[in-house]
């Protein structure tokens, strides 16, 4: 691969690639998801910004702590189409994450402490579900592990 050089204003596929670590496929879907964008030039290749690494970096730590792509997607629609992103702008963005994420650790938290005791499932298969869910009184709110918070946007499919 040819390395770009380090004044390079844009990046091929590949080298946004190499650069970020992601993979051409991946960059290519997060581009139909308007994720990131490209140029095209004469000839029909993609080009991007360099400012396009910084994006992925955020999509990939977004991704990674469980958000899901279209919360990422609007995120990425605040920042300014002309200018990299500054400090302040990924400061912002990420702040609003901040209750979430607090609600998805006190979350994984109860799931840990609670992980060898009833989840709520409302299965009554086990000898310890009788004591903790009598007459399946969980049942009654739904389906699904009652005791796990199944509202959080984050457990929502990407």
């Amino acid at each position: 691969m040819t390395k770009a050089p380090w004044n390079s204003k844009e990046l091929t596929v590949g080298q946004l690639s190499e650069r970020s670590g992601v993979a051409v496929s991946a960059l290519h879907f997060y581009e139909s998801k308007g994720l990131i964008n490209s140029r095209r030039t004469a000839g029909n290749q993609r080009r991007y910004t360099r400012d396009t690494l910084r994006r992925v970096a955020f999509v990939r730590l977004a991704q990674r702590i469980g958000i899901p792509l279209k919360t990422i997607a609007d995120a990425l629609a605040q920042l300014p189409e002309e200018r990299t992103p500054t400090r302040d702008d990924w400061a912002r963005l990420s702040a609003t994450w901040h209750n979430e994420l607090e609600d998805r650790i006190l979350q994984l938290q109860r799931l840990r402490d609670d992980l060898t005791d009833c989840i709520g499932c409302g299965c009554l298969s086990l000898d310890r579900c009788a004591l903790a869910n009598p007459h399946d009184r969980l049942g009654d709110d739904g389906p699904g592990a009652r005791r796990i918070d199944t509202r959080l946007k984050f457990c929502a499919a990407g």
